[in-house]
């Protein structure tokens, strides 16, 4: 590509994202998650992947300052077995540069030897999903819940909208950001975090993250949302009408060696 048409591609890239992003700047930065859930198949064993996230990928990336790795099972799944990873990052340049990062990490590359050069007839995964997210400004940083810190059994429930345009879903942001998330603190749902998807499949979207210390605290505290005057005078306002489409949920729990 010559450099004329690349500037041009660039700035083209720059001007759509800066469109599916609100336009107020945010009060605080916002970070990036990196969410990737490896599809495995069905009956397989996942010790490859465990001991490659455990042993390799978490440490590296705590090395390079990502703090809090969050790794996760279904607990109830309808569909093939898969384990769901979550990384935030402080600016969108460290995850682009995570790759060669990794590559120039000979303790990484050591102690992951056995999942980055597994032959073709043992796979660690079939396939592996990924999307990059932007926290919203109402939650601009992950927030570990207490459960988390003291290490506490904890359940988490990951909730995507859909929305039939980007408009809506830019919409939806303003609704959680206006006041939504303040009622979910509120009432104990403990919100990990709010993410828009960039980038991924199913767009436009939303991602986010609940916890509880149980299903039926998390129930509990669902059902004293639902009751909230806030919530109930904005499920009502016309301005948020029509901005999810589809809703998709699961239930989590942590692996043992989960940083979330």
């Amino acid at each position: 590509m010559k450099r004329r048409d690349f500037l041009k591609s660039s700035l083209a890239v720059s001007a759509l994202a800066s469109l599916s992003t609100s336009a107020a700047e945010p009060k605080a930065a916002q970070e990036y998650y990196q969410l990737r859930v490896y599809r495995l198949k069905a009956g397989a064993d996942h010790a490859l992947l465990d001991g490659y996230l455990e042993k390799a990928a978490i440490p590296a990336l705590n090395r390079l300052g990502v703090s809090t790795v969050g790794v996760f099972q279904e607990i109830e799944p309808k569909e093939a077995q898969a384990i769901y990873v979550l990384v935030p990052y402080a600016t969108f340049d460290s995850v682009a540069s995570l790759g060669a990062r990794l590559r120039n990490d000979p303790e990484y590359l050591k102690a992951g030897a056995d999942y980055l050069q597994t032959p073709l007839s043992k796979p660690a995964y079939d396939r592996v999903d990924s999307w990059l997210l932007r926290a919203f400004a109402g939650i601009p940083k992950l927030e570990l819940p207490s459960c988390s810190k003291e290490k506490k059994t904890r359940i988490f429930e990951l909730r995507t909208y859909e929305s039939h345009s980007e408009t809506k879903a830019l919409k939806k942001i303003d609704m959680f950001n206006d006041g939504e998330i303040d009622v979910m603190r509120e009432v104990g749902l403990a919100p990990v975090f709010f993410g828009q998807a960039l980038f991924g499949a199913n767009l436009p979207h939303l991602t986010y993250m609940l916890s509880a210390e149980s299903r039926e605290a998390h129930k509990q505290h669902f059902d004293a949302f639902g009751k909230h005057p806030t919530w109930k005078k904005m499920s009502g306002d016309e301005q948020y009408k029509d901005t999810v489409s589809k809703i998709y949920t699961k239930f989590l729990e942590p692996t043992s060696y989960s940083q979330i």
